[in-house]
């Protein structure tokens, strides 16, 4: 079993053709743009829309453990109390509140899968698992990308690479295509903006190219975070002293999606008020010349 917090049909941006992408609970990251903030948890969470909320207090009632109170902000779970039952989501005839993070058998994955195999393989499409970090989970990923190469379905895995080499190594003989996320060049400035240091990414990005297995690059292309010169120009640098370059990088400019999110989370998004804001038209097309200029081939989402 494993924790999956969204199947996603029909999606265009994660690898070639029409793809079906599954979407697995917990990241070792934690960027501070996340768009997926409810993907970084290893645990299941609850969800709050408060504008979907009618104030019924239907859920306060239902509540075994009496975790809820409506408040003039709207419902309010205590947290300690709460042991995520799903009591208050099962009977919200709203939908304001949602379970984050249902446990699904690989049997079950595979089922939802086989369902859309009509429109993968006449879009030469696939599958692709995304996060959160799904080489978080190995084992679960490893049985699920087996299962989709017997069908004869290209496999993708979106992933920050930071992971062993052990498990990269894994996942590469049983995967197609790595969509490889690249945050930053400089060590300190990965540590304060993600969580952690990128020396195990950088490591691991040599690994797949050294092996010879395809792959993409995304950066998160962000004002004020990676968007200047000297990191465009020192990203350019390592991606064309690879052994194998990516098949394209893909500069992926920066929204506030994540931001409605961790309002549902009931948490507080970019709270150290760290300045971030979207390129401008102009600064994104000197980016991708940053690159060409290496022989790299690159564009503006994807």
């Amino acid at each position: 079993m494993g924790l999956i917090f969204d199947i996603k049909r029909y999606c265009i941006n994660d690898g070639p053709g029409i793809r079906v992408t599954i979407f697995m609970k917990g990241c070792p990251l934690s960027c501070v743009w996340c768009h997926n903030p409810e993907g970084i948890s290893r645990f299941s969470e609850k969800l709050y829309t408060r504008k979907k909320c009618i104030g019924c207090k239907t859920c306060v009632d239902v509540c075994p453990q009496h975790a809820l109170r409506l408040e003039p902000t709207g419902i309010v779970t205590d947290k300690e109390l709460c042991t995520l039952c799903g009591c208050c989501v099962e009977e919200c005839p709203t939908l304001a509140l949602e379970m984050c993070g249902t446990a699904r058998s690989a049997d079950e994955i595979i089922a939802e899968i086989e369902k859309e195999i009509p429109v993968i393989t006449t879009s030469e499409g696939g599958v692709t698992f995304c996060g959160g970090e799904p080489l978080m989970h190995p084992d679960m990923l490893e049985n699920l990308l087996c299962r989709c190469g017997s069908l004869g379905l290209h496999r993708a895995v979106d992933t920050s690479l930071y992971a062993s080499p052990e498990v990269v190594k894994r996942v590469m003989s049983c995967s197609d295509l790595f969509l490889v996320d690249l945050k930053m060049m400089n060590s300190e400035k990965h540590v304060a903006y993600c969580g952690v240091s990128n020396e195990l990414i950088l490591s691991n990005i040599r690994l797949v190219s050294e092996s010879g297995h395809p792959f993409f690059i995304r950066i998160p292309l962000i004002e004020g975070v990676n968007a200047d010169d000297e990191n465009m120009s020192r990203s350019a640098d390592f991606l064309a002293s690879l052994e194998n370059q990516p098949e394209i990088v893909n500069l992926l400019p920066y929204h506030d999606i994540g931001k409605h999110k961790h309002e549902k989370l009931g948490t507080i998004y970019n709270q150290m008020g760290l300045r971030m804001a979207t390129p401008s038209t102009e600064r994104q097309a000197e980016c991708i010349a940053i690159f060409e200029q290496k022989g790299l081939k690159a564009e503006i989402g994807g």
